[in-house]
This record gives C-alpha cells, sequence and structure tokens, in this order.
C-alpha cells in the first residue's frame, strides 16, 4: 500500500517541525495526525477517530473546526505546547493537483496574540536568556504591545529577580543556561514558565547582530544604542531570530529595542515582591489585597500594563519621582479636569494591541472601528491637558499625536457596523471608491431585476405560485412546484428535479444570474482588497501610534494615582537624598482598605543614617509588627514610583533596595527546612545590600534553638549596625527581648514595642508602637485568645514560671554592658560562636561533680566510661 499524497504533504511538514502539533487545514477543520492527534485529543477533550491514508492501519485522527480553532489553541499554549498553523495556499479551484500548503505561523505561550486569551492588565513576555561565563543576557519581549527590552545581569540572583519582574510565559535560553543551578522544575511548575533551549546557532554573534540590524535597519549597534550589551546582543539576536522564525511575518510593530540598566531601578528581590503582595497575593496569588489592587484605577488596558511596571521597577533618581509627583499635583489641583480625563480615557481600546494586529495582518473591520473610536478620543484629551505646566505633561504632550489623517482614514472608507469576516463584502463605505459603488449598485439593482423576471414569468406562464430562488450549488433558478408542472413552457429548462418541485433555468435568467453573481464577486474581492491598502497604510503609522499609546498610558497612571491619592487621603512625600525617613501617622495601604472606616491604627516611624539607623519591634504575635514594617516599606516604594502615600506627613530618603525576611516555609522539593529557607534570606541580604538599602526583618533565628537564635539574630543587628560592615536602615521585629539591651550599647539602635493592654490574664492588642521595648511576649496570653484548652494554658503558665528562674536575660545585660558603643565583631559566623559560647553554656562545676559522683563504675565498659568522661571533658571546658 501507498501513503496518500495529502498525507506524504503532511509528514513532510511534520519532519520539519518535529516539536510542534501541527494543525493541518483541511477544508473547514484544522485536523491532527498520528502521536499529534493522541496527544491533543487528550488535552483537548475532543474525539480521537482514525483515516485512512494508505497504511495498513488507519492513522489516529482529530480535529478541531478552523472558526473556533483559538480557543482550542488556547487550550494547548497555556499547557506549553507549541503548536504549527498550516494553511492553504492556494485556491482549491484552480490547484493542480493536491491543494498547497504551508506553516503560516507557529504559536507558543509566548508569542500567543489571541488577546480573549490573554489578560489585558498584563503583559505576556517571552524572555532570552544566554549565560555567557559570569554574564546572563537578558531580552524580553512582548509582541502584543511591541515592547522589547535588552539588559545584563552578573549572578544567578539577580537574574531570578528579572525573571520574577517581568514574570514571562515563555523563556528561550541557550544550553549554558541549564547548567548554571538555577532550579528549572520550579520555573515550570510553580511560575508555570515554558522553557524551550535552543540550538547553539541562534546564539551566534554574527548572526545576532544580523538579525538585530536587519530588522531594525541599522548599520551597526550603536544606533540601537546597545552596542555595551555584548552578552544582551546575543540574547536580543536569538529572540529576534525565534520571532521571524515562529510568525513568519515582518514583525514591523517592533520598532525599537530600549535598554536598561538594573541599577537604575529599585532592587526588588523575589522575596520581597512576594512578601509585599506588590501585584498579587502570597497565598492566593489574586489582585485583590495587593498594592497594585489599591493604586490600579485605570481606564485604559494600557495604563493597567504601565502602572504594573511602575509598581515592579520603583525609581531611585530623585528628579524623576519628582516628576511624577508635580504631575499627580497638578491633576489633582484640578478634580474637574482629572476626571474629564478619566472619561475621555474610558472608551479608548488597547491600542498598543490593536496596532499589533495590524501590523500582523489579522485585524478585522470591527477592530479598525475600535481603533476609530479610540482616536477620535484624542483631541479632546490633547486639549485638556495642553495647559499643563508640569514638565512630564509638557513631555507627554508633544508625545501625544491626534493622528488625524488615520483618524480621517478609517472614519471615511470603513462602515460603522462592518461584518468581522473580511471576504463577505459590506465593509467599504459608500462614496468611498466609485468602482464599489458601481459594483454594489450592480448587485442591488440585480435582485430588483430578479423580482421583475419573476413578476413577467408568473404573468406569462400562468404559473402563480413561480419563485426566483438560489443556491450556491445550482446558482439561481425557476421553482415551479409539482401542481403547476403542466404549465411549464418549453423555452424552461430543468435543472434538478425535487420530491415536490422542479427546478428550472431559462436564457434571460443565465443573463442575469451572470451579471449579478460576477459582480458580487467583484465587489467582495475589490472590498477585500481595498480594507488591505487601508491596513497597510495604517501599518506604516505604527510608529506614531505606539507612541500615543504610552502617552495616553502615562496620563492613565497619573490620573489613577491622583485619583486614589484624594479618595483616600494620601499626601504628597518630600524626597530627600540623605537617607532620611520620617513617617507621621502611616498607614498601611492594604490593610486600611480591607478594615472598616477608621478602623486602621497609625503609626510613626522614623529611620536615618546616624542614631536612628536598627529599631529593635518587641511585642506579642498578632500585635501588629508585620503590617507596621510591611507598611514602612510600601510607603517608602510608593514614595518611589512617584505616588502620594497614605500619611499625614512622609519625608522619604531614596532606597536603593528594599530587603523583606517575613515568615518562612519548609521547601521540601529542593530538601531545605524553614531554619535553612531563612538564613539563606538573611545571607543574601547581608551580602547584598547597601546602606542606602531599607531592611524589613522579622523574627530573625525562630527556626532553630532559643540559644542559637538569640545568638545569631543578636549578630547579625550588630552586623547591620555597624557603618564598617553595613549600616542599613533596618526594621527589626523580634520575640528576643533580650536584644533590646542593645540599646545604648550600639550606636544607631533603638528600642519599640507594640503596646498592650492587660486585663488579668488576658490582653487587649492596642496596635500602637511606642518607645521602649517589650519584657515578655505574652505567648501564653496569645495561645488563650486563640482557643488553646485551659488545661494546656494552666501548665504553661506552671513552666514559664519555673523557667524565668533561669532566664538568660540577666546574661544578655551582662554581655551588653562590657560592649563598647559602636563595636562589633568581624564575620556574623564569628559573632555568633561567641555568644553561643558566653551566652548560653551555663553547666556549673557542682554539676560535674555531682555526676561524676553517680557514675556506676562497676557496670560500665571501658568504652562507656571513655564516652562519659569524654563528655564530662567537654562540659568543663565550656563551664561558665
Amino acid at each position: 500500500m501507498s501513503i496518500t499524497p495529502m498525507m506524504q504533504q503532511y509528514l513532510e511538514t511534520k519532519k520539519q517541525y518535529k516539536d510542534c502539533i501541527i494543525f493541518y487545514r483541511l477544508g473547514d477543520f484544522y485536523e491532527m495526525f498520528f502521536e499529534d492527534a493522541i496527544t491533543a485529543s487528550k488535552e483537548l477533550e475532543i474525539t480521537l477517530t482514525g483515516k485512512n491514508c494508505g497504511l495498513e492501519e488507519r492513522a489516529p485522527m482529530c480535529g478541531v473546526p478552523y472558526h473556533a480553532v483559538d480557543s482550542y489553541l488556547n487550550k494547548l499554549v497555556t499547557k506549553g505546547y507549541k503548536v504549527a498553523i498550516v494553511e492553504q495556499v492556494e485556491d482549491p479551484a484552480t490547484a493542480k493537483g493536491i491543494v498547497k500548503r504551508e506553516v503560516v505561523r507557529i504559536v507558543t505561550p509566548g508569542t500567543n496574540l489571541n488577546t480573549s486569551a490573554l489578560d489585558e492588565t498584563k503583559n505576556n513576555y517571552l524572555m532570552s536568556i544566554v549565560c555567557v561565563e559570569n554574564c546572563f543576557g537578558i531580552a524580553i519581549v512582548d509582541i502584543t504591545t511591541g515592547d522589547f527590552f535588552v539588559t545584563e545581569v552578573e549572578n544567578n540572583r539577580a537574574l531570578l529577580d528579572e525573571i520574577y519582574k517581568f514574570m514571562p510565559s515563555e523563556i528561550i535560553c541557550n544550553d549554558a543556561f541549564l547548567l548554571t543551578g538555577i532550579d528549572i522544575d520550579d520555573l515550570k511548575n510553580r511560575l508555570n514558565i515554558t522553557l524551550f533551549q535552543l540550538e547553539s546557532w541562534y546564539f551566534d554573534d554574527d548572526m545576532c547582530k544580523k538579525a538585530l540590524t536587519d530588522h531594525f535597519k541599522v548599520y551597526d549597534l550603536s544606533a540601537l544604542g546597545i552596542d555595551n550589551y555584548d552578552v544582551g546582543t546575543n540574547a536580543a539576536g536569538a529572540l529576534m531570530q525565534y520571532l521571524t522564525e515562529t510568525q513568519k511575518n515582518s514583525l514591523s510593530h517592533l520598532t525599537q529595542i530600549i535598554p536598561y540598566s538594573t541599577n537604575k531601578f529599585m532592587i526588588l528581590d523575589t522575596s520581597t515582591r512576594r512578601n509585599l503582595e506588590l501585584c498579587e497575593t502570597l497565598r492566593e496569588k489574586q489582585k485583590r489585597g495587593s498594592l497594585l489592587w489599591v493604586l490600579d484605577k485605570t481606564k485604559t488596558a494600557m495604563g493597567a500594563r504601565m502602572l504594573r511596571s511602575y509598581i515592579e521597577q520603583p525609581l531611585i533618581d530623585k528628579e524623576s519621582i519628582i516628576k511624577r509627583q508635580k504631575a499627580i499635583e497638578e491633576l489633582n489641583k484640578s478634580l474637574i479636569t482629572r476626571d474629564e480625563l478619566r472619561e475621555y480615557l474610558s472608551p479608548i481600546y488597547d491600542l498598543e494591541r490593536l496596532i499589533s494586529k495590524v501590523a500582523y495582518k489579522s485585524a478585522n473591520p470591527r477592530d479598525l472601528i475600535a481603533l476609530l473610536n479610540s482616536l477620535k478620543m484624542l483631541p479632546h484629551i490633547k486639549t485638556v491637558i495642553q495647559d499643563f505646566k508640569s514638565p512630564l505633561f509638557k513631555e507627554i504632550t508633544e508625545e501625544l499625536d491626534v493622528l488625524d489623517d488615520i483618524t480621517s482614514l478609517i472614519d471615511n472608507s470603513i462602515n460603522e457596523d462592518p461584518p468581522i469576516n473580511i471576504k463577505e463584502g459590506g465593509i467599504i463605505k459608500e462614496g468611498y471608491n466609485e468602482e464599489v459603488d458601481r459594483l454594489r449598485k450592480a448587485k442591488t439593482e440585480g435582485k430588483t431585476w430578479l423580482a421583475e423576471l419573476e413578476t413577467k414569468e408568473k404573468e406569462k406562464t400562468g404559473i402563480k405560485g413561480l419563485k426566483i430562488k438560489y443556491n450556491k450549488v445550482f446558482g439561481y433558478y425557476l421553482d415551479v412546484t409539482n401542481s403547476y408542472k403542466d404549465l411549464v413552457p418549453d423555452y424552461y429548462v430543468r435543472k434538478q428535479t425535487l420530491t415536490n418541485s422542479e427546478r428550472y433555468t431559462t436564457d434571460e435568467l443565465k443573463q442575469l444570474e451572470d451579471v449579478i453573481l460576477g459582480a458580487e464577486d467583484k465587489l467582495f474581492s475589490l472590498e477585500y482588497n481595498i480594507f488591505s491598502e487601508i491596513r497597510d497604510e495604517i501599518s506604516s503609522q505604527v510608529v506614531r501610534i505606539q507612541t500615543t499609546a504610552k502617552a495616553l498610558a502615562k496620563i492613565d497612571v497619573f490620573a489613577s494615582l491622583a485619583y486614589v491619592a484624594e479618595h483616600n487621603n494620601y499626601v504628597k512625600p518630600n524626597i530627600n537624598e540623605k537617607g532620611i525617613i520620617d513617617i507621621k501617622n502611616g498607614r498601611h495601604p492594604v490593610v486600611e482598605k480591607m478594615m472598616p472606616d477608621s478602623m486602621f491604627v497609625t503609626n510613626d516611624t522614623y529611620l536615618d543614617m546616624n542614631n536612628n539607623r536598627v529599631s529593635i519591634i518587641t511585642g506579642p504575635n498578632m500585635a501588629g509588627k508585620s503590617t507596621y514594617m510591611r507598611q514602612t516599606a510600601l510607603i517608602t516604594l510608593m514614595a518611589q514610583i512617584g505616588s502620594f502615600v497614605p500619611a499625614t506627613s512622609a519625608n522619604i530618603g531614596v532606597c536603593d533596595k528594599i530587603f523583606t525576611r517575613v515568615g518562612a516555609s519548609d521547601d521540601l522539593a529542593s530538601g531545605q527546612s524553614t531554619f535553612m529557607v531563612e538564613m539563606t534570606e538573611v545571607a543574601n541580604i547581608l551580602r547584598n545590600a547597601t546602606p542606602k538599602s531599607l531592611l524589613i526583618l522579622d523574627e530573625i533565628g525562630r527556626g532553630t534553638s532559643t540559644f542559637d537564635g538569640l545568638s545569631i539574630a543578636w549578630a547579625v543587628v550588630e552586623h547591620i549596625c555597624d557603618i564598617k560592615l553595613l549600616g542599613a536602615k533596618t526594621l527589626f521585629a523580634t520575640h528576643y527581648h533580650e536584644l533590646t539591651e542593645l540599646e545604648g550599647t550600639m550606636k544607631g539602635v533603638n528600642n519599640y514595642c507594640i503596646s498592650v493592654k492587660e486585663q488579668g490574664d488576658n490582653i487587649v492588642f492596642l496596635r500602637k508602637i511606642v518607645k521602649g521595648g517589650a519584657d515578655k511576649s505574652y505567648g501564653i496570653q496569645v495561645a488563650k485568645l486563640a482557643g488553646v484548652p485551659d488545661s494546656v494554658i494552666n501548665r504553661a503558665k506552671e513552666l514559664v514560671a519555673e523557667l524565668s528562674n533561669a532566664d538568660i536575660t540577666a546574661k544578655a545585660k551582662e554581655i551588653a554592658a562590657n560592649m563598647t558603643p559602636g563595636n562589633s565583631i568581624k564575620g556574623v559566623n564569628d559573632n555568633v560562636e561567641l555568644h553561643q559560647m558566653s551566652l548560653f553554656d551555663t553547666v556549673k562545676e557542682d554539676d560535674i561533680i555531682t555526676e561524676i559522683e553517680e557514675l556506676d563504675l562497676g557496670t560500665m565498659t571501658p568504652i562507656d566510661a571513655l564516652n562519659h568522661l569524654y563528655k564530662i571533658q567537654n562540659k568543663l571546658r565550656n563551664r561558665w
């Protein structure tokens, strides 16, 4: 048996695209065969059948209708598959032999263009990563908006920070990346990122440079501003080659590549993004309950995406921050103008993604009408903002092109309510093209001619039930029921016999049919060609439209931040470069929105680079320590994105980094315990923080024994406070109230506590930060509030009374007293060892004598005696 020509064509295509599921166009269906069919039927939950293709056994086959292909594509792509779309590229009516088919596009998670399947408030990023020696080149693109960035980082942690910042749906990489120790399974399983390793030729230096210079039509990379990013250039060039290969398109909407340096923005590591819940909550992974949820009152998809990027990348340049503040301030000085702007923004569609569809030639007539309705708002918006005085709004006014020519083009040419299908006519307005009007008139008059012929034939033949009808197979025909068959004249030519009627034609009807159908075919073809020309003309203006879209996004972001500031009673913070953070009556922006009105308790914060570097915060669980510390971090971050902040006043020193160490959990997948996760995060903070950083540390050392934990926490505070080692501004919450002894002995350390009110055995949380340290943790009272049985509570009280006699606070005080102000010991490890030895090894000589007296030497073996002697010797070495 020989394989059929169609199946030969399919197998040849599959051979070229082995890593793809082939969607093979056959008539009104996309069909899949063999392994692709088995996979697709399982993943899409569609019926698996078979097809006779010349083999001994029927080939497994399944299919999906072409008009509903997007939903099936999305399911496969979301699950990490590549799908190659194979279309007929010649007319079946004129083809000789089998119809020619080609792969017209490959759809992957990072190249999915179906906007209905994407979150309009998020970018859908595709990231390219190249590892070369001790450097990572990173390129990021969103083909739905045309955004294209490139940068370089030097280590795994910085790379992970960029991955968390952009959260790409797909990563392409070279083989060296897989050997860096990055947890690939974590990227795939927890972050749901699809990863494809590309062959080495994609990353060839010369090919990468050529791919970029050819696409952007420049002589060398210096024209793009990326000539200093050698490894980044490889990442960008590989990405461009990958896009060209998969999209089969000119990618004309990728009009620029923007290099950026990670040190131009505040650095937020993965733990900080997660702990501060910037764009999604820690547990539910939802927007509600995040900072973005509070600040996002944008009216457009473009503005929502830009606001998200602002939150992900706070500024560290004072002047840039102040420029944003002035824009927000100017909007709130004229609330009517601000609200008018927001009304004009509401009807605007996603211009960035619309122009990308235009560039891809996938935009339909209704997309152009959506574009038109959006562009009609531009003159109104420009009129409102042109009198604004703030520097940013002056820049935006220059960038905002009202695009009159494109508005007129669409308004004059496209019907207001066009069909979706671009090949069925009804697209072009009357009066735009003379030939369209002539053909449309012929089509309209043809219907009149047919009605007149029908009336004439009824009168001529006496067949009262005669009808002129049409179908795609037989064209126009005269329908005569059997009851009038005897009246049919000789010049009627039979076309078809049915059960109840006969179908005929005449010479006159044939002539009318040729005129009418010829006009319709020509009209549909002409309308399609004119629409394509209009779409191409709009595509040629992609840079202007993208620039205007970014300008609108900025207006939307500032209007949203202004609206939130006014409605939530936020204030404009002062920005300083002296390292002072002075917040009066600060509030947590998210928690206060989740609580009933006026229930949130405000608190002050003061940190600087001298006598107020480290605040030791003590108090019971549930009292509000974590909320207070996160509040400080969020207010600082909000100030550095240019937003107003929840406080009565704020003076914020620009921070280069914010680090948080709040809570921990076992990382079982990588075999790390809670304490190991905690120490890893602490190590990262101590190694990467600078004096300009803000550190939020909660319960350091709680994952191990009390003695070890306290010694580590003590040593960490010393390290942070010592300006020779770090000297960063820090909020340090702890249950080790022994650490309060550091105040007065180390310069820069101050004690604060969460005030509580005791009512017998119960406590009431007042949520207020006050000067001074707590001398107990109220753990038993909190346990009682949580509902622990009274028998356990009572026994705990007995035990705590006994254990308090051996309290280590006295020893902590003695060590603190022996310290000189500002002294520290080199290295955290040395500190830990010192304090472990001096604070906690409390063996006494009397205990050892008693232990020796009680030994029963007569029953001990020599080896037991040696072991006991060894233990006693160790105790004597470490005795108090």
